[in-house]
């Protein structure tokens, strides 16, 4: 788990700075969503990629900027705190409240023995955006998480 970790609390702390948005928002957009089946955990992040540094987003792969969001999954298999990668093919797909399903290509990105899924996804805060995400790694049956986040427009 802190590997996974580790990446989004770097992505916090880029986007340290400038006034507070509103109360909650940080925690509830930020919070990592998961699903475990056995010994293999699913994990995603959303990030606003007003908030990445252009470090960070040159990493990914990203444009820092307003109007999109960046999802950030990992698959790790093993205890907590011993756990490893696991490489995967993942689907992602985000609605708006309209009601309008946006595919997200998601890239695979290595750091060391890391592996992680990121993609972005367009939208026009505030939105409040539906994750739904089809995960098959060779550990077993394929998994879905499904979550929703409120995204606020950054100060």
């Amino acid at each position: 788990m802190r590997a996974f970790l580790l990446p989004v609390l770097v992505l916090l702390l880029a986007g340290c700075g400038g006034a507070e948005p509103p109360e909650g928002h940080a925690n509830a957009t930020m919070q990592e969503a998961s699903v475990t089946a056995g010994d293999v955990s699913i994990r995603a992040s959303v990030v606003p990629t007003a908030s990445l540094n252009r470090g960070v987003a040159a990493r990914y792969g990203i444009d820092a900027g307003p109007g999109s969001v960046m999802l950030l999954v990992g698959v790790r298999q093993g205890p907590p705190m011993r756990e490893t990668a696991l490489p995967a093919r993942i689907s992602a797909v985000a609605t708006d409240l309209r009601g309008v399903r946006t595919r997200i290509e998601l890239r695979e990105i290595r750091t060391g023995a890391l592996v992680d899924y990121v993609g972005t996804v367009r939208m026009r805060p505030p939105e409040t955006l539906r994750f739904e995400l089809h995960a098959e790694h060779a550990a077993g049956a394929p998994r879905e998480l499904t979550f929703s986040r409120d995204i606020y427009p950054q100060p």
